[in-house]
């Protein structure tokens, strides 16, 4: 378990079985801020930054969304149009490959916006960077959020890949489509597991009321299981980003990947990894 204990766990992550409260083991008992909440709703730096989510933020949101569900819609129908079945096989490792890549860049992006950058950094910031440092303080904030503030982002990461194969589904011949289509398969199940990613790391932060079928898929850790994710919420929260499958966290975590480009960064930049993300944590007014 990426050489936490269970007590580790414990001790350093907020107990999401009990849903955003703070208990007795989740108090700092260090007497320059006793009885301040470490995590969960009270926490000084959860209102704040859960109270710079804008109505424009929103607009942008459900706008990406829609571009993204009509494109995969339109897709999807030529797709399976130009479904040929000797290529059964192909929609298999397709997704396959699909799923390994989703979790691959899924953790990429968490751990970048986990690790560097800053709320303050003009419109990105306020954007894309808050989202992340809002969920170490509070971790299942996520859990009341709806389905588009949960998945606007990563479905509008989706649309100009879609939109790309709308295009060509629409320019091509049909002799063309079906040279490409193998291509066009992997990367549309791909846009799928990407523009779910953040609904599956949604489930992971659930402890209660999931569908039956959710938690098989869990149990079969075909998708991100919860007590495999709570690893990353142990803080400083430096380790298993990966939140799709979470396939690849071990892999990676046992060469060493995201602290080699951590200390790389940091002996070149002079940056240091998760500072903006530790004096958020610290916020107590």
């Amino acid at each position: 378990m990426a050489g936490k204990s269970e007590t580790e766990i414990i001790s350093n992550s907020m107990p999401e079985e009990d849903p955003n409260q703070n208990n007795e083991t989740s108090v700092s008992h260090t007497p320059e801020i006793e009885g301040v909440a470490r995590w969960g709703p009270q926490h000084a730096g959860a209102k704040a930054l859960a109270s710079q989510y804008t109505f424009g933020k929103r607009v942008q949101e459900i706008i990406c969304l829609a571009a993204s569900l009509v494109l995969i819609a339109f897709n999807g129908y030529h797709l399976m149009v130009n479904f040929r079945w000797q290529n059964w096989q192909v929609i298999l490792i397709a997704g396959l490959l699909g799923m390994m890549t989703a979790d691959f860049f899924s953790g990429l992006v968490h751990w970048a916006a986990d690790t560097w950058g800053s709320v303050d950094i003009p419109v990105f910031g306020k954007a894309f960077i808050r989202p992340f440092r809002e969920h170490h303080i509070d971790p299942t904030a996520i859990t009341r959020h709806d389905f588009v503030e949960t998945n606007g982002d990563n479905f509008a990461v989706t649309v100009p890949f879609l939109a790309f194969m709308a295009y060509k589904f629409l320019t091509y011949s049909p002799a063309q489509i079906q040279e490409t289509y193998n291509w066009e398969m992997f990367v549309f199940l791909l846009a799928i597991f990407i523009s779910f990613t953040n609904q599956i790391h949604k489930w992971s932060h659930t402890y209660f009321g999931l569908p039956w079928y959710i938690t098989i898929l869990q149990d079969l850790k075909i998708i991100l299981p919860r007590k495999h994710h709570r690893i990353h919420h142990v803080s400083p929260h430096e380790t298993y980003f990966c939140i799709t499958t979470g396939w690849l966290n071990h892999p990676l975590e046992a060469i060493g990947f995201w602290t080699f480009f951590e200390n790389l960064i940091e002996k070149t930049t002079g940056n240091k990894p998760r500072d903006d993300d530790l004096a958020w944590a610290k916020k107590t007014s």
